[in-house]
């Protein structure tokens, strides 16, 4: 079921021209047949978009089987994904574009797709450099900003009231400057505001299945195509397009349409960074337990303690994290390295971000790579041991020559359980950084370059989100599929790259000799 949505979820869908029985006619794609288990009566169901003009707020819609009168697919119908309320259907009348210089004559597909072109060329051209200079702005703001509490807090520990009231001449001058930035970027928001306004006024005119004519700004337009006037070949170019929008732009529509980049590169990245607090300390652990510890029973309930802890709800491990991690941790980080913020009320550190769910999963999968670990070195014939030691070796040469390669194998499995079991945790991250929608990726071109405190967007999150929280069940289905399908992929991905290291490490030190 997963894979057959989510693979077919991109296909552009025939769009039907229906005519009912009480005269109503309606555009939509063909969702699904059912029949009414209290009535026995077959209904269809339709998405018919357009769902800003629906009374009810919604794009899809029940009708009774036997209300048709005709059915037709159209060749000119549109559809039109926009940035919110979903897509729409509807046929082209004309286009007014008031602030571009288009010729007037021509079909209005012509006009239309010329129109286009030629708003989009503007919003590249004065738009969005536009935003990038307010970006900019932004991170200069956050820098003075940082600056001007640095130098608050140092006159507030210097407990001279009176200096502190007057302000010095390094805060006069940072205030001044901070605000000749917002001032200009208050001048950059209104020349982007009227450039944007000037756009929508260019707008295309399409007719409904009702016969209303709607205006549609041609900045609302992401993306329009014709399915029932497209060949087989366009249609493949179209689900290879929204198959690498998938994989390479941000969502949209409440996370229900768009991209899921950022979701992507949380999961992967939140994986990197468990590996890293994971594994190495599962290793250390294991070899402790296994070749150094003496038996007795501390180390008997060490063990009983290590088994227990894989047990344990992970939700626990969320509430532990946000203690132990969040405010713990990463309050001591703020005090120490960021005072001025954390007596400004604005933690760094203090508050979730990916580092902190990192070492977070990374404890939960801690005891899987200790027990691996350790019956790694257990399967190790003691002959092997022996030889080393016959030969002059110590303790530790036996160890690092001879017992831990043939070992990586059986610690490889432990740490492919754990990545993938980290992978798909949801319920610790909810408290300890994941978010809806995270702008900032924690790796950028600003300096410091990796960010460990931001928040970040997860896979898993984003399923749970928009399959229980999104105000529309039904258009995010289509997306639940598709994410689902997507995690599944990653996870084989990443555990089918760990077992082809795995089995190259089995096959080299396989009948490896002292």
């Amino acid at each position: 079921m997963v894979l057959v949505n989510g693979l077919g979820v991109f296909w552009p869908a025939a769009i039907a021209q229906v005519e009912l029985a009480d005269g109503e006619t309606v555009l939509g794609a063909w969702v699904r047949e059912e029949t009414n288990p209290d009535t026995d009566e077959e209904t269809f169901q339709l998405k018919t978009g357009n769902r800003e003009f629906d009374p009810q707020r919604m794009d899809f819609h029940w009708y009774p089987k036997d209300s048709i009168r005709q059915v037709s697919y159209p060749s000119d119908v549109y559809v039109l994904e926009r940035p919110e309320n979903g897509d729409f259907f509807g046929f082209l009348d004309d286009v007014q574009t008031p602030s571009l210089e288009l010729p007037g004559e021509g079909e209005p597909s012509e006009r239309f797709q010329a129109a286009l072109a030629e708003v989009r060329r503007e919003q590249a051209n004065t738009i969005e450099p536009i935003a990038r200079q307010l970006s900019l702005l932004n991170g200069q703001l956050q820098k003075i900003g940082n600056k001007i509490l640095k130098l608050e807090y140092r006159n507030k520990r210097a407990g001279a009231e009176a200096d502190a009231s007057l302000p010095d001449d390094d805060l006069a001058q940072l205030r001044a400057e901070e605000g000749e930035i917002k001032a200009q970027s208050d001048q950059l928001v209104a020349e982007k505001l009227a450039q944007e306004t000037a756009l929508r006024s260019n707008v295309a005119l399409f007719r409904t299945a009702s016969g209303e004519v709607q205006e549609i700004p041609l900045t609302n337009i992401v993306r329009w195509y014709q399915p029932n006037a497209m060949g087989p070949a366009a249609k493949i170019k179209h689900y290879a397009a929204k198959i690498w929008e998938l994989l390479a732009d941000e969502p949209r529509e409440s996370n229900t349409e768009g991209g899921l980049f950022p979701a992507i590169f949380g999961t992967v990245m939140l994986v990197f960074l468990m590996s890293i607090a994971c594994f190495p300390l599962g290793v250390l652990a294991g070899v402790y337990l296994g070749e150094y510890a003496r038996e007795g029973v501390l180390v008997r309930m060490v063990r009983i303690a290590v088994n227990n802890l894989a047990g344990i709800p992970s939700i626990v491990y969320g509430i532990f994290g946000l203690g132990f991690f969040v405010y713990g941790l990463g309050g001591l980080v703020d005090q120490w390295f960021f005072p001025e913020r954390a007596a400004a009320g604005v933690p760094t550190y203090g508050t979730g971000g990916i580092l902190w769910a990192s070492m977070t999963l990374g404890l939960l999968t801690v005891p899987v790579a200790i027990v691996a670990t350790e019956e790694a070195l257990r399967t190790i014939p003691r002959g092997f041991r022996e030889g080393s030691y016959a030969l002059g070796a110590t303790k530790f040469q036996t160890l690092w020559r001879v017992l831990l390669p043939m070992a990586t194998p059986g610690m490889m499995t432990g740490f492919i359980l754990a990545m993938a079991r980290a992978a798909g945790e949801v319920a610790p991250l909810m408290i300890t950084g994941v978010v809806k929608l995270a702008p900032n990726l924690p790796l950028d071109g600003q300096f410091p370059f990796f960010h460990p405190d931001r928040k970040f967007m997860h896979l898993g999150f984003h399923i749970f989100d928009i399959a229980y929280q999104s105000p529309n069940v039904e258009a995010s289905k289509p997306m639940v599929y598709v994410t689902t399908l997507l995690l599944v992929l990653i996870v084989l991905v990443m555990s089918g790259a760990a077992i082809y290291l795995r089995n190259q490490m089995a096959k080299r030190f396989r009948s490896r000799t002292i």
